[in-house]
């Protein structure tokens, strides 16, 4: 278990929360959620004794251990990749650290065999006769192969090394689980494995995370950080937004009632004061409006994008052609003799655990990239947009956002449009005047949309769009892909996110690709498609 009381944090003027008082209790899963900049992850580093909040105090049970997913990506690059999971239990790490130093001497005295028997009831004690067993299938099931467990950790793609920290963070079964973002870089597979994990798990979980379907499925409870509290709700992602939503309604409601109740006094009272017959009645009537009050309305911090895409003409009959396309780097096959033909209306979700795979076809359709064999061509009538997973190289020069947008805007528009498009994206009055060189990731993430919009392409590529989007343009995200009527080729690990956009799934294995006309979730569960995968694989 563990308590926050009166926590508070402030930025200057600006609170982020104040008097948090939150008891989070074994066998309950925590969704943490919030707008950018609510303090999601700042709030999870004060509960893990990271940070120090401005008042207040967080504690936990007596000899309660919490493990905290690392952001640090090459701390352990010295470590042994099993060593890296097992320096999760720190207690245990160091006991079994001082008992094989102990074996390994060559005078070992009858001091040593006394804390020799001691450490090993401590190490039995810990279940740490298993630990590598237990970090072995923790890195199997997230994708980590066999041949990569005896590595160093400098040895390891940024991807794996985040599936490692996420295995170290999980072993040993930490009392108080705290989690920041932890599906990030895995694919469907290891997701999915995550969630069982985490459902069967019986202690204190804390997460905070961008992925809906994965709150839904793995959530006890919401924690809402907004209006400068954190309010805990019961329930998965989708209750709290229904419960939120009544709650705001209710409240929008009761004050549009008390308007109304107001406005009808002040008539009353402007009719009859200077009437003597109704002379009582209006200063009754007077009392009745001083004690009416409106309830304030809090500013929420949750705050959505305005995001439609719209085509400038049609597609025709020929949307894309792809045949043969092979593509090889640094020796490594990515891809081989790839076939497609993308037809109108098409919104096709690519999967598949190789994320270069995705990225090099996208990059090669979008003409960054030249294949080694085979062709591909696009309809005469087509014009594409291409959403790159990497966007550094469009924020080099140091202008402000309104100047970086005037290059993709239509030559007869002004700064005023560029503003105004800008104001929909959440880049209101000086917002608008940033440097793109202090821009966050989810800033630049909105800036590469809002470059699309203005392309009027018929065809939409996007690679990873909803990497570090908060919720809320997530779902603006969401809903305007939903609502764009042409061509639509992209990848996410937002299971929510391709489900309720993608009418085909295209998956690259190592040997070859899975294409089928069906719903993502019904694509998971077919039984004819996880055999062929086994077999492609």
């Amino acid at each position: 278990m563990i308590t926050a009381i009166d926590v508070a944090l402030s930025y200057g003027k600006r609170v982020i929360f104040q008097d948090v008082n939150i008891k989070f209790t074994p066998g309950n899963c925590y969704g943490l959620i919030g707008a950018n900049g609510a303090g999601k992850t700042t709030f999870l580093k004060i509960l893990a004794g990271d940070f120090d909040p401005d008042h207040g105090t967080v504690s936990i049970g007596s000899k309660q251990r919490i493990a905290v997913l690392k952001q640090d990506h090459f701390a352990f690059d010295e470590i042994k990749v099993l060593d890296a999971v097992i320096m999760g239990h720190e207690r245990l790490h160091k006991l079994l650290i001082e008992r094989e130093a102990l074996y390994a001497k060559a005078d070992f005295t009858e001091e040593d065999g006394i804390r020799s028997g001691e450490l090993e009831s401590q190490v039995e004690e810990l279940d740490g006769y298993e630990a590598e067993s237990e970090a072995a299938v923790l890195l199997s099931g997230l994708g980590i192969k066999d041949d990569l467990v005896h590595k160093q950790m400098s040895e390891l793609e940024g991807g794996e090394k985040v599936r490692v920290l996420l295995a170290q963070a999980l072993f040993g079964n930490p009392d108080i689980l705290l989690l920041d973002e932890p599906t990030n870089n895995l694919d469907i597979d290891s997701i999915v494995w995550l969630e069982s994990f985490l459902g069967r798990f019986q202690n204190t979980v804390i997460i905070v995370s961008h992925d809906r379907h994965f709150l839904n499925q793995v959530c006890t409870h919401v924690a809402d950080i907004d209006f400068g509290k954190i309010r805990i709700y019961v329930g998965n992602y989708d209750f709290w937004y229904q419960a939120s939503q009544m709650v705001l309604q209710q409240k929008q409601n009761a004050n549009k009632k008390a308007t109304a109740k107001a406005e009808e006094l002040k008539e009353f009272i402007r009719r009859f004061s200077s009437n003597a017959s109704k002379a009582k009645q209006a200063t009754s009537r007077k009392k009745l409006l001083e004690k009416l009050t409106l309830e304030e309305m809090p500013t929420s911090s949750r705050k959505y994008p305005f995001i439609h895409f719209k085509a400038g003409r049609p597609c025709g009959d020929i949307i894309l052609e792809i045949k043969g396309l092979s593509k090889s780097i640094e020796g490594e096959v990515i891809f081989k003799d790839l076939d497609l033909i993308v037809n109108k209306g098409e919104k096709i979700a690519f999967a598949g655990r190789n994320n270069l795979a995705k990225t090099t076809l996208f990059q090669i359709l979008a003409g960054e990239l030249e294949a080694d064999s085979g062709s591909f061509r696009w309809g005469v009538t087509m014009s594409h947009s291409y959403f790159a997973k990497e966007n550094s190289a469009f924020f080099e020069k140091d202008i402000t956002l309104v100047e970086w947008l005037g290059y993709y805007t239509p030559p007869t528009e002004g700064e005023t449009f560029a503003r105004g498009f800008l104001g929909k994206m959440l880049f209101s009055g000086e917002e608008a005047l940033k440097k793109t060189s202090v821009l966050s990731g989810g800033e630049k993430v909105r800036c590469m949309l809002s470059k699309m919009m203005l392309s009027d392409a018929n065809a939409l590529i996007l690679d990873e769009p909803t990497n570090h989007l908060d919720l809320e343009s997530i779902t603006a995200l969401n809903n305007g892909l939903i609502e764009y009527p042409e061509v639509i080729l992209f990848t996410s690990h937002d299971h929510q996110f391709v489900e309720t956009i993608a009418n085909r799934i295209i998956e690259i294995c190592p040997n070859g690709t899975i294409d089928r006309m069906m719903p993502f979730g019904e694509y998971l569960e077919d039984e004819a498609v996880q055999a062929l995968r086994e077999k492609l694989s």
